[in-house]
């Protein structure tokens, strides 16, 4: 009887112990972090658009949380992708002080070292199936692609920028260098960069384990410049158009973009909800920096390239079924680089354990803290420009020029206020030197020649 007894107590504790791991499994939750390229803040119905239909990413404002001071690492692709990826400001790497990375260069970084934590590989330590979709923007094949970073698999462009038909950079009609890629390998495939993305995203989904999570990065590349929407491919018909010129472009072009990448959004949702598995997958929307030329940004001002409002400031929204409150909106200040933390504390991770720069805002997306306040940093080098933003006030210096704003009443910095406030003035001025003596300086001959071009002629 007692042997009875002793095995019957074994076998629930072994069945405690396997309903806990169970449970604990089930507990992580999947994670679909979409970011659109150059987008601007006033560019989605939700957050205001005035001639850009997107119902299917304000669907995911209705059911979850709005972030509306919401910012990227830098005004431009490639710095915000290293902050994304490393949970840290871009400026602690060489290669984060490419503004953006460009054509290949006897001295341009070789990649980010290999060794640090990532947001990719902190979650596949976790168990997660990690994928990058899309635009990668940090290195090329074969040594510094996404793989090499903890993602098990990629599909998508290495370089910044791609003619959304023929997948390659394309000046004066002229094919400048490589591809689509499956991991490092090369591969040809027909049709618009956005839906082929959208594409891969639902063939994951489709043969996906259901028993392990899954942590996937779409980074489409709309709507970056060329200004191509879905039924532009006359190349294919053999004629002639000036769609590469940078000089192209229209307000309606860039809305079909948009509203390409929000139709092709929805139907990744609709995968979500097919299978069963969009009450467990926390599903973000941001982009990686401030506006193009065509975007909307009201109230901000500025464009990508300046560290004016309405070249960082960017939309995040956060659905999470169960977790984050429908229809709710928060001013907590967000950056790009709090993804990696974040992401990190809701798989059940440790985010103290890594040396992030960014922070866990786990706790007020899910609404148990309140707003936290926070000092966040940015530096660019075109036409010497620096950033301080601390609680509601910023301090701002462009091409010389020094100003303080009350962001929250301002948003349009427009009311000079280092005059009336010259020891706030002072305090965010020395605490942005005091950051930026701890950040890597740029080379003495860093890019200057690619300065004097402008960023938009790079990759």
């Amino acid at each position: 009887m007692r042997r009875q007894i002793l095995t019957l107590a074994i076998i629930t504790a072994a069945f405690a112990w396997a309903s806990a791991a169970f449970a604990q499994k089930d507990d992580r939750p999947n994670i679909l972090f979409i970011m659109a390229d150059d987008m601007g803040y006033a560019d989605l119905g939700v957050f205001g658009a005035r001639h850009i239909k997107t119902p299917n990413i304000d669907s995911l404002a209705q059911e979850g949380l709005i972030l509306t001071h919401g910012y990227a690492n830098a005004p431009v692709c490639s710095p915000t992708r290293v902050g994304l990826l490393t949970g840290k400001y871009q400026q602690r790497f060489a290669m984060g002080l490419e503004e953006p990375v460009g054509p290949p260069r006897a001295s341009q970084p070789k990649g980010l070292p290999k060794e640090l934590p990532t947001i990719a590989s902190v979650l596949k330590d976790r168990g997660y199936n990690t994928a990058l979709i899309g635009k990668w923007h940090l290195g090329d094949a074969p040594d510094n692609g996404p793989y090499e970073y903890g993602y098990d698999y990629f599909f998508g462009i290495h370089k910044g920028a791609a003619d959304y038909f023929r997948h390659r950079v394309v000046l004066d009609h002229v094919e400048k260098g490589d591809g689509l890629y499956v991991n490092a390998n090369p591969v040809e495939r027909n049709g618009y960069l956005t839906r082929l993305f959208a594409d891969e995203v639902i063939n994951f989904l489709t043969i996906a384990d259901e028993t392990q999570p899954f942590f996937i990065s779409l980074h489409f590349n709309a709507p970056h410049w060329p200004w191509e929407g879905p039924y532009d491919n006359q190349f294919a018909q053999g004629l002639t158009h000036d769609i590469q010129n940078r000089d192209s472009g229209t307000v309606e072009k860039y809305a079909e973009m948009m509203e390409s990448m929000d139709a092709n959004i929805g139907r990744i949702l609709k995968i979500l909800e097919d299978k069963g598995i969009a009450d467990n997958t926390i599903v973000v929307f941001t982009s990686d920096n401030g506006a193009e030329r065509f975007s909307d940004t009201w109230p901000l001002i500025g464009l990508k390239g300046e560290l004016l409002e309405g070249g960082i400031r960017v939309p995040i929204i956060v659905r999470w079924p169960g977790h984050v409150e429908p229809g709710s909106e928060s001013e907590q200040v967000m950056m790009s680089m709090d993804f990696a933390p974040t992401f990190l504390a809701a798989a059940g991770g440790k985010p103290d354990k890594f040396d992030f720069d960014g922070m866990n805002l786990l706790p007020q997306l899910v609404g148990k803290r309140a707003k936290v306040e926070r000092t966040l940093f940015w530096r660019f080098k075109t036409f010497s420009q620096a950033a301080v933003r601390q609680g509601d006030m910023k301090y701002l210096r462009i091409n010389g020029q020094e100003h303080l704003f009350n962001i929250a009443q301002d948003p349009r910095e427009r009311a000079e206020l280092k005059d009336r406030y010259p020891e706030k003035f002072e305090e965010l001025k020395n605490a942005y030197e005091q950051w930026n003596a701890t950040m890597l300086p740029y080379p003495d001959d860093s890019f200057s020649e690619d300065v004097k071009r402008g960023y938009a002629d790079r990759y």
